[in-house]
């Protein structure tokens, strides 16, 4: 009787499946649209860039990290996507938080804005151009980082902003939440939790969400993420990289590139040297993708960072850049011949710690 049962109920279910319209279903529920994505677009980053790490770029619509300890290349691969965003027609915001910032260094690298000249004094008072340019002077909490990059998306789907948006953060891990900055202490859970709700359950969602068909903007969020060294959690073990302001974002990104190396910087110093002046004017610095989710490629290297952008670390391209800046060196050095030394790798080991340093 049972198996009898189970017939019936097996004949009744495959007659209402087959008068079932799956279409009709989802278009009362309203499902039945906006599943597309966009196809995969870049913002390509310099030759060196693409050669070492066999990469296009910046991946448009993603959440990017560019990590590693200080001066290791991270604001180089960032103002080398300003500068290609820029002549893309793509408007490169600027988040600055850690106030290291340098409108002098972005000119090198090629990134166009105005000068603002004062008549009277002649100095420089402001620059102006296509970009958008915000620091700790109004950001001063995760909360105010993830409010802003929110108004902005607002707008842009307003009508009032027509450009797809890179914003560029200038790090994680340099700003406390709204918590800590009113108890004056500077406690990494409170911050860790303010950027998973802020940015992991909000921000993150709505920048990569422009991916699909049904936006009419593209927009990217790359972030500088500082990071510290982890205790090894075995006797003789290596330390771990870890990233400041916790892994909310890592978790969110699809695309993370790591510089130089966990335990140290990794990178050792170009100079031009003249009678006890010098010009320090490279470095050479590892590279490594850590985590691609748009195309899986995976690949380290190494590559010289110059004031002026990436170039491969060739002896072709060492020597073309020698030549290009040749006459600003005498200039500085004192004319004259002078000697091109390099420093031997930066070893230096950073501080290991079991959490998150405050």
């Amino acid at each position: 009787m049972a198996k009898k049962r189970k017939s019936l109920s097996e004949a009744v279910d495959k007659e209402l499946k087959s008068k079932f319209n799956l279409n009709s279903f989802k278009d009362k529920k309203g499902l039945a649209s906006n599943v597309k994505f966009k196809s995969q677009d870049w913002i390509p980053l310099s030759p060196a860039f693409q050669e070492v790490t066999s990469i296009p770029g910046i991946p448009m619509g993603h959440i990017v990290l560019l990590r590693g300890h200080s001066d290791t290349g991270k604001t180089t691969a960032l103002l080398e996507a300003a500068v290609s965003a820029q002549k893309r027609g793509i408007l490169p915001v600027f988040i600055v938080t850690e106030m290291k910032w340098s409108w002098e260094h972005a000119k090198m690298m090629g990134f166009d804005f105005n000068e603002i000249i004062d008549e009277e004094t002649g100095e420089v008072v402001d620059y102006q151009g296509q970009f958008i340019y915000v620091d700790r002077e109004t950001i001063n909490t995760i909360e105010d980082v993830a409010a802003f990059v929110l108004d902005l998306i607002d707008e842009q789907k307003s009508g009032n902003l027509p450009y797809d948006l890179l914003f560029l953060w200038d790090s994680i891990g340099s700003v406390p939440c709204e918590m800590s900055v009113k108890s004056n202490k500077n406690n990494n859970e409170w911050n860790a939790g303010a950027m998973s709700t802020q940015f992991g359950n909000n921000v993150n969602q709505r920048i990569t969400l422009s991916r699909k068909e049904s936006s009419k903007y593209t927009n990217t969020l790359v972030c500088v993420n500082k990071v510290w060294a982890a205790k090894p959690v075995v006797p003789m073990g290596q330390p771990k990289l870890m990233n400041k302001g916790g892994f909310a974002m890592w978790f969110d990104a699809t695309f993370v590139v790591t510089f130089g190396n966990i335990a140290d910087s990794g990178t050792s110093k170009l100079k031009a040297i003249k009678d006890g002046k010098q010009v320090e004017f490279a470095k050479r610095t590892n590279l490594q993708i850590d985590k691609n989710h748009i195309n899986g490629i995976q690949s380290r290297g190494r590559i010289i960072m110059t004031p002026h952008g990436f170039i491969t670390d060739t002896d072709k391209d060492l020597k073309k850049y020698k030549e290009s800046q040749v006459e600003e060196w005498r200039h500085v050095l004192g004319g004259g011949d002078f000697n091109i030394i390099e420093e031997n790798s930066d070893t230096s080991q950073v501080e290991v710690s079991i959490s998150e340093p405050e």
